[in-house]
């Protein structure tokens, strides 16, 4: 059982959190759980997402999983009727579904002469059907559960939305183009939405988190005997604070945007939680 850094109380909140199967996301509807909420864990790999929901149950927890393709509303309006059944209607939604493609990832961070011709992913060989998936699955995974599961916060008390954004919504990351600009829309969507829904009574942030080493990320990050990547050292290098995040410490930035009593007043904010990276000029 983690050690939880606020003393947020969720007893008697119902929290839905897209992404659950994920190595963040399953640590955040873990921590939800321990907060005292129940917790709809939804994923599209059902088996990971039963995973999380076994183990928040196993520590005392209300949890369950469902499998769910955030890419399509008569998934999410099963699921949602499925939730309600199972534990009432949503109070919190996280939703943490999201990621990047490989076919919406350019080889090199620099175009060179010669580069169309040669055998190398230019930006002129992006393509279509990648791009379009990468924002699909940040922007739409995104849109689709807010529209299914918000309907229940509609003037309902202390209902929140938190959203999932990330460094590269700040200053686009290299090799990356489409999944920068997708979470540059959430961000927006962020803000967007906080406007639209502030006299419903639902406050609405977001996290962009820095870069954090987890079991997924590990083999880019790091050679097979421990010594930093390229990339992990000109990421390093970049972040003030000269390390990489670790999961927990997101969990702070969570629960206090989802404390009605310290942020009740905070809304349309995106958080960066990232050692100073957005901060730094590089100089």
């Amino acid at each position: 059982m983690m050690k939880l850094p606020l003393n947020t109380d969720l007893s008697g909140k119902v929290a839905v959190v897209t992404g659950a199967g994920g190595v963040l996301c399953g640590m955040f509807a873990q921590a939800l759980a321990q907060a005292g909420a129940k917790v709809a864990v939804l994923d599209l790999n059902e088996e990971a997402a039963q995973k999380v929901a076994d183990e928040i149950v196993a520590e005392g927890g209300v949890a369950k999983a469902y499998k769910t393709n955030v890419l399509e509303k008569d998934s999410l309006i099963a699921t949602h009727e499925a939730v309600v059944a199972d534990l009432g209607t949503c109070d919190i939604l996280i939703n943490g579904a999201g990621g990047n493609n490989p076919r919406a990832t350019t080889d090199k961070e620099y175009f060179e002469h010669g580069d169309i011709d040669a055998d190398t992913i230019s930006f002129f060989d992006l393509d279509t059907s990648g791009v379009e998936f990468v924002f699909n699955l940040n922007f739409i995974g995104t849109l689709l559960p807010t529209q299914i599961f918000a309907q229940d916060m509609v003037d309902k008390e202390g209902c929140n939305i938190l959203n999932i954004s990330s460094m590269n919504a700040f200053t686009p990351l290299t090799k990356i183009p489409a999944y920068s600009g997708a979470k540059a829309a959430i961000s927006n969507f962020t803000q967007w939405l906080a406007v639209h829904f502030s006299k419903a009574g639902i406050r609405v942030n977001a996290i962009a988190p820095g870069f954090f080493s987890t079991k997924q990320n590990a083999k880019l990050l790091f050679n097979e005997d421990g010594t930093p990547t390229p990339r992990t050292g000109k990421i390093l290098a970049a972040t003030p604070m000269g390390r990489f995040g670790e999961s927990e410490e997101l969990i702070g930035s969570l629960l206090f945007l989802l404390n009605n009593d310290a942020a009740g007043f905070i809304t349309g904010v995106v958080l960066p939680v990232d050692g100073g990276f957005s901060a730094y000029s590089g100089v």
